[in-house]
C-alpha cells in the first residue's frame, strides 16, 4: 500500500460523528411531511380520537369478512369515514399549536364532505335508479363530495397531486364543452361519472384500498407491535455487521427487511436510521453518504417482495393477475437493487479503508434466530396462505391474528389491551394518506376513461417516438419522476398506470407486467431523486447532513433502479416472463457482475482508486452486462475486465513505488 493510501486509511475515521435527534427529525417530518401534522389533542379528547380510529381499523376487517354490502355503497361509506377522521387528526394548516381544538369550519366542512357521501349510501337505490338524470340535488352533493376530498388530501397528503387532479378536471370540462355541449350537461356528467359511478372517486384504487391495502397496513401495524424491526436490526448486525464497513450493510440489510413490512420509504428511514446513521458515521462515513445508504436502502423496501408497498396490490387489479405472481417477478429486480447499494457501500468502505464492529460486540446469528426466529412466523404464513390461494383479504386477518399470538412469549411486547388498541390506532391512522390519495387518483383515472385521453396520449406519444421505444420509455420515466415528487406512491402508480402503461403496452408493445413494474420502479425512486426526496431529507435529519448532497448520494446508490427498469422493459426475461432456466442464471450472473462495474465506475474504486478512463470504462462495461444479449454480455465482461487489468497494474505499480 502506497503512503497516501495509508494516509487516507489512518485519516478516514476523523469525521463529525455528530447525528440529529429525536427531536431533530420529528422537526423535518413536520415541514416537509403532511402526515406528520397532526392535531394536538389531550385528556379525554385524545381517547375520542384514539378509539374512533381503533373501532375504523376494527369496522374495515368486518367489511372485508363478514359484510355483504354493493361495493358502492362499501366503498362510499369508507370515504365517508376517511373524510371525518382525517379532519380529526390533521389541522388545515402546518404547525398548528393549538390543543384540543377545532375550528367550526372544519367541522362543517367535515359533516358536509361525510355527508355528501352517506347520502350516496343512504339513497343508493334511488340514485342508481336514475342513472344519468340524476337530480340538481344529486350534482350539487356530488360537488360537495368531490371538493371536499380534494380539501383533505391538501391536508394529508399535499398540493402536488391535486395540481395533477385539477389538470384533468379542466381537460374533462375542455373535452365536453369543445364537443358543443351546455355547461350544465358537461358539468352534470363529470360529477355522475366521479362521484357516481366505480369510475371515479370510488373506483378500482379505492376498492383495493378499502379491502387488500387497509388490511395489509392493520397487519403491518401489528407486526411492527411485535418489535419485528428491532429484531430484522439485529439479524443483520448479526451476518454483516463485521465485515468491511458493516454498519452500512446492517443498514441495507435491515432497510430492506423492514421496508417490505412498512410500505413507507421515511417512516422505513426513520426507523432504521435513527440505529444505522450513527454507527455509520462512528465508523467514519460521511454523513451525506450515511444518510443517502438509508434513505435508498428505506425507499427500496417498497420494491421487496413478499410485501412491497401497498403499490403491489393495485398492481395486480390493474394487470389482472394474482398478487402472488406480482410477487414473484419482482424478486430479481429487487435484488439487484439491494445489491447494487451493497456493492457501492462496500467499495466506499474499502476506498476510506474503513472497518467494521468488533464481533464481540455483535450478536450471534443462531442463538439470535433460536431466540427471535418466530417472529418471522406471519410473515411466512402469509406468503404460504397467498401461495396457497387464500383471499389477500383472509390473509391479511390470519397473519394478523399470528402477529398476536407472536408478540406473547416478549414480555415488552406482549400485546396486552392497551398494546392492541395502540396496533389499531396506527393502522387506522395511516390507512387514511393512503385512501385520501387513492380517492384522488381515482378521479384522475376516471377522467382518462371518461374522455378518452389515454388512446389521445398513445397516439401522441407514438407520434413523437415513432418506433424507438428507449424514447417513450425516457418520457415515462420523467413523468413518473415528476408527478411522484410530493405524491404518495400508490397514488403515482395509480396515475401512472392509468395513463403512461398503456402508452408502453398498446402503442409499444412492451410486456403488460413489465410496463407496470417500470412506472412502479420509477414512481418509487421520486423519493430520493431531487429537488423533493423526502427520504433523503429525513435521512439527512439524522445525519445531519446537507439535504441535497444527501439526495443526490441517494440516487448515485440506487443507481440499480434507474437502469434496471430499461432492462426488464426490453427483455422481461429479468422478471422470468418467457424464460429457461438458463437464461435465467445467465441474466442473474451478468446483471450482477454489470451492477458491480457500474457501482465502481460510479464510486471511482474498485480493486484500486480510478482514473477517469477506467471509470468510464467500468459504467460502460457493466451496462453492457446488464443489457441481455450474447453480443453484448461478451462485450460487457471485454471492457470491464480490461478496466480492472488496468486498475491492478496500477496498484503494483503504486506498491512497487
Amino acid at each position: 500500500m502506497s503512503e497516501k493510501e495509508k494516509m487516507n486509511v489512518n485519516t478516514a475515521p476523523a469525521v463529525d460523528t455528530s447525528t440529529g435527534t429525536a427531536e431533530d427529525v420529528e422537526a423535518i417530518m413536520k415541514k416537509y411531511d403532511r402526515e406528520s401534522n397532526t392535531r394536538i389533542w389531550e385528556g379525554v379528547p385524545k381517547k375520542v380520537v384514539r378509539y374512533l380510529l381503533a373501532a375504523f381499523a376494527l369496522l374495515m376487517v368486518y367489511m372485508n369478512l363478514f359484510a355483504n354490502w354493493d361495493e358502492r355503497v362499501r366503498r362510499s361509506l369508507f370515504v365517508g369515514i376517511v373524510i371525518i377522521l382525517s379532519f380529526l387528526v390533521y389541522p388545515a394548516k402546518k404547525g398548528s399549536t393549538k390543543k384540543n381544538h377545532i375550528p367550526i369550519y372544519d367541522i362543517v366542512l367535515m359533516v358536509l364532505g361525510a355527508g355528501a357521501y352517506f347520502y350516496f349510501v343512504i339513497n343508493f337505490k334511488t340514485i342508481i335508479g336514475h342513472a344519468t338524470r340524476i337530480s340538481q340535488l344529486e350534482v350539487i352533493v356530488g360537488i360537495i363530495g368531490i371538493l371536499v376530498l380534494a380539501e383533505t388530501c391538501r391536508r394529508v397528503v399535499g398540493i402536488p397531486i391535486l395540481c395533477v387532479a385539477t389538470v384533468f378536471i379542466g381537460y374533462a370540462f375542455y373535452s365536453g364543452l369543445g364537443a358543443g355541449r351546455a355547461f350544465p350537461q358537461v358539468l352534470k356528467s363529470i360529477v355522475y361519472n366521479l362521484f357516481y359511478t366505480t369510475s371515479g372517486v370510488i373506483g378500482t384504487p379505492i376498492g383495493v384500498c378499502s379491502t387488500y391495502i387497509a388490511l395489509f397496513i392493520l397487519f403491518g401495524a401489528f407486526l411492527e407491535a411485535t418489535g419485528i424491526s428491532e429484531f430484522f436490526i439485529q439479524l443483520a448486525n448479526s451476518l454483516a455487521g463485521a465485515s468491511t464497513g458493516g454498519p452500512a450493510k446492517v443498514a441495507v440489510i435491515s432497510s430492506a427487511l423492514c421496508g417490505m413490512v412498512s410500505g413507507s420509504s421515511v417512516g422505513n428511514t426513520v426507523t432504521t436510521g435513527s440505529v444505522t446513521i450513527p454507527l455509520m458515521k462512528k465508523t467514519g462515513y460521511k454523513g451525506e453518504f450515511a444518510g443517502a445508504v438509508e434513505a435508498a436502502a428505506s425507499t427500496g423496501g417498497q420494491i421487496m417482495p413478499p410485501i412491497m408497498g401497498a403499490a403491489a396490490f393495485l398492481m395486480a387489479e390493474m394487470v389482472g393477475v394474482q398478487y402472488s405472481e406480482i410477487a414473484m417477478r419482482a424478486i430479481f429486480p429487487a435484488l439487484l437493487y439491494f445489491t447494487g447499494i451493497f456493492i457501492t457501500v462496500h467499495l466506499e468502505a474499502k476506498r476510506l479503508g474503513l472497518k467494521g464492529i468488533a464481533k464481540e460486540d455483535l450478536p450471534k446469528f443462531v442463538p439470535l434466530f433460536i431466540r427471535q426466529g418466530y417472529l418471522l412466523i406471519p410473515l411466512v404464513a402469509l406468503v404460504a396462505m397467498v401461495m396457497m390461494g387464500y383471499t389477500m383479504s383472509r390473509s391479511a386477518v390470519i397473519a394478523t391474528l399470528l402477529a398476536i399470538l407472536v408478540s406473547i412469549p416478549n414480555k415488552s411486547t406482549r400485546m396486552n389491551p392497551t398494546r392492541f388498541v395502540n396496533a389499531l390506532e396506527t393502522g387506522g391512522k395511516n390507512t387514511l394518506s393512503v385512501a385520501v390519495a387513492c380517492g384522488i387518483a381515482g378521479i384522475i383515472a376516471g377522467v382518462v376513461t371518461m374522455t378518452g385521453l389515454g388512446q389521445i396520449l398513445i397516439s401522441a406519444i407514438v407520434s413523437v417516438a415513432g418506433d424507438r421505444v428507449i424514447i417513450a420509455l425516457f418520457l415515462t420515466m420523467l413523468t413518473c419522476i415528476v408527478l411522484g415528487m410530493g405524491v404518495p406512491t400508490t397514488a403515482n402508480y395509480i396515475i401512472m398506470a392509468t395513463t403512461c402503461a398503456p402508452i408502453l403496452v398498446n402503442g409499444m408493445g412492451i410486456n403488460k407486467i413489465a410496463a407496470n413494474m417500470f412506472v412502479f420502479y420509477f414512481g418509487i425512486v421520486a423519493d430520493i431523486t431531487p429537488p423533493v426526496a423526502l427520504a433523503a431529507y429525513a435521512g439527512s435529519a439524522i445525519a445531519k447532513s446537507n439535504p441535497m448532497k444527501t439526495a443526490l448520494n441517494a440516487s448515485r446508490l440506487a443507481i440499480a433502479a434507474f437502469i434496471v427498469p430499461y432492462i426488464f422493459a426490453f427483455n422481461p426475461a429479468m422478471l422470468f416472463i418467457d424464460a429457461d432456466v438458463v437464461q435465467v442464471v445467465i441474466i442473474i450472473v451478468t446483471s450482477l457482475v454489470g451492477l458491480t462495474g457500474v457501482a465502481g465506475g460510479l464510486e471511482g474504486y474498485m480493486v484500486t482508486n480510478m482514473n477517469p478512463i477506467q471509470r468510464i470504462l467500468a459504467v460502460v462495461g457493466g451496462l453492457c452486462l446488464i443489457i441481455p444479449g450474447t453480443v453484448t454480455d461478451l462485450a460487457g465482461i471485454a471492457i470491464v475486465g480490461a478496466s480492472v487489468v488496468w486498475q491492478l497494474a496500477d496498484k503494483k505499480k503504486r506498491a512497487a513505488a
